[in-house]
């Protein structure tokens, strides 16, 4: 149950993000999407992958924990980024979402038999920050009256920028 659970939250993402904030006629609900999809699975494979390494066995809520902490954690930064920022920020989201639920349980004591913290609090505070580290400047113009497009550090030192064609 807790897998379908997880489909239906990651099918449900695309039109909270795409959705939520752009009109159907903008290009950028494309770039959304694509973003919010990359996100999601590789946070639940750096999950898998994580937990495999770490213990010996995939652990599939962990699995589930790690695509719903990629997808919360590209939420803010989905419209700002690019399709290898988005790649990054769901890897560190996959590992960040492992290493928080074992803090959150064993060091801060905290009952979270979901990994709920983990999942919301500490990739949606990793989202805020991404969206600061990885926005490439490219869309965001006049959005909240703004001038320029939306930079974070990597938007204004281009070659910080990560991208799939290096």
């Amino acid at each position: 149950m807790a897998i379908i659970g997880t489909i239906i939250l990651f099918f449900c993402w695309f039109s909270f993000n795409a959705g939520s904030t752009l009109n159907a006629s903008d290009f950028r609900l494309s770039v959304v999407a694509t973003n919010t999809m990359i996100a999601g699975a590789i946070g639940g494979l750096a999950a898998m992958f994580y937990m495999w390494i770490r213990y010996g066995k995939p652990d599939p809520s962990m699995t589930a924990n790690g695509a719903l902490a990629g997808l919360v954690a590209i939420t803010a930064p989905c419209a700002f980024v690019n399709a290898a920022s988005s790649f990054i920020i769901g890897l560190i989201a996959g590992i960040l979402v492992c290493l928080a639920v074992s803090f959150v349980e064993n060091h801060l004591r905290l009952d979270d038999p979901v990994g709920a913290i983990s999942v919301h609090c500490v990739n949606g505070l990793w989202g805020v920050l991404s969206l600061g580290l990885f926005a490439d400047g490219s869309y965001g113009d006049g959005i909240n009256g703004v001038a320029g497009g939306v930079k974070g550090i990597t938007g204004m030192f281009p070659s910080l920028q990560p991208s799939l064609l290096q």
